[in-house]
């Protein structure tokens, strides 16, 4: 009977425990949990906030299926415009007002720059955030962030690297962002390149707040450029490409992956125009006849249809949105009935050879001690004016 009695004492302070842990946690209870993000549902990104409403989709999903371990998940998002003092303003209501458990995939490079240090302060786990900014991957600066795509040095050292084996001789020409996600591209080549980046390479940084940018692909074909590298936003990625069809510039063209969007690049380009542009990618296009009898875009489509209803298919940051809502669902698999901040930030940083069913073969979600990064790794491919081509093998984008 003692035995019995003790027994049943243990489980009483296990569950007790277990409670303290979830109590101790703002946004948990036995029922949800709530976790919030900002997205630019309106602004120069606008195209961008589908990912958010691709992550919406599919929490919507697992909330049908009846959550996960016996919890629904309560997400909150704001639209911040890609503006920095929105997405100040918004990601302080989250953690303030709302008091979510966490921060899962804001996205926007200026807006996430100007609220990491603040999230970090307050101790918020800010998991794979949808920016590919080196110094967000700084585990040492930022111990509570993991981002969401491949760093974007990373992915323009590949770009510097491909450039030099297929034209080694070209000028490069660069239209960027100015802001962490332009200057990150600049700084691979300059890596890359070392001495010779002066000699071969022109600039042409621009602001999200300028209409066009059709002046300045006019002067960069003006210097002579052979190879022409747009990192940026897919409304002024599709505004060059456009423009330098128009003028007659047939560079060697290459769009980072953010812009990589068929729906919200090349189409709003011209699908004609766009033909020869290269780009890294992690994910199968979905309207892509190679991947017709492909199981994970078979299962893509029909839960499209089921939550994403009179959406364009074709857009990439739908599929991007929904890898990110299968992310989350497995950070939370592995925290378990633990949700402390301390365990949701240990779980998004333990995530080992996952495999999503839209991902490019080859490429797996993993994370570790010394990697932020969800992913670190990239397949090129061609656009031939109507589909992708895949070409080369799978390029590693380890972090530095």
């Amino acid at each position: 009977m003692l035995v019995k009695t003790f027994a049943v004492s243990i489980a009483m302070l296990a569950a007790v425990a277990a409670t303290a842990v979830r109590a101790e946690t703002p946004g948990v209870s036995e029922s949800e949990i709530k976790i919030g993000a900002t997205f630019p549902f309106s602004g120069p990104a606008s195209p961008l906030s589908n990912t958010g409403k691709g992550l919406i989709a599919y929490v919507h999903s697992i909330n049908d299926r009846g959550g996960i371990n016996g919890r629904k998940i309560n997400l909150i998002t704001y639209d911040d415009a890609y503006s920095p003092p929105k997405a100040v303003e918004q990601t302080r209501k989250l953690i303030e007002s709302d008091e979510v458990a966490f921060l899962f995939s804001p996205l926007g490079t200026p807006g996430i720059g100007a609220t990491i240090k603040y999230v970090t302060a307050k101790k918020v786990p800010h998991l794979f955030v949808v920016s590919g900014v080196t110094k967000f991957a700084n585990f040492a600066e930022f111990p509570l962030t993991t981002t969401g795509l491949p760093s974007y040095n990373t992915e323009g050292k590949i770009y510097a690297r491909y450039i030099a084996q297929t034209a080694p001789d070209a000028k490069i020409a660069i239209l960027y962002q100015n802001d962490d996600l332009g200057r990150d591209f600049v700084a691979a080549f300059k890596e890359t390149l070392k001495g010779e980046f002066d000699r071969k390479v022109v600039t042409s940084p621009y602001e999200v707040t300028e209409p066009t940018i059709e002046s300045r692909v006019v002067t960069l074909k003006a210097s002579g450029a052979q190879a022409f590298l747009i990192a940026g936003t897919p409304k002024f990625a599709a505004q060059a490409i456009k423009k330098a069809s128009e003028i007659g510039w047939t560079p060697l063209t290459i769009v980072n992956y953010v812009s990589s969007s068929v729906s919200s690049t090349i189409v709003p380009a011209g699908a004609d125009k766009a033909v020869g542009v290269v780009v890294a990618t992690i994910a199968k296009d979905p309207n892509d006849r190679k991947w017709a009898d492909d199981p994970g875009i078979k299962w893509y489509r029909a839960h499209f249809e089921k939550y994403l209803p009179g959406a364009d298919i074709g857009d990439s940051n739908y599929l991007f949105g929904t890898q990110q809502g299968q992310i989350l669902e497995q950070v939370l698999k592995q925290c378990g009935d633990d949700l402390s901040r301390e365990n949701i930030v240990k779980q998004a940083r333990n995530i080992k050879g996952l495999v999503l069913p839209t991902l490019m073969p080859g490429i797996t979600v993993n994370t570790g001690p010394d990697n932020s990064m969800a992913y670190t790794q990239l397949q090129l491919q061609r656009w031939t004016g109507s589909s992708w081509e895949q070409f080369g093998g799978v390029l590693s984008a380890e972090p530095n």
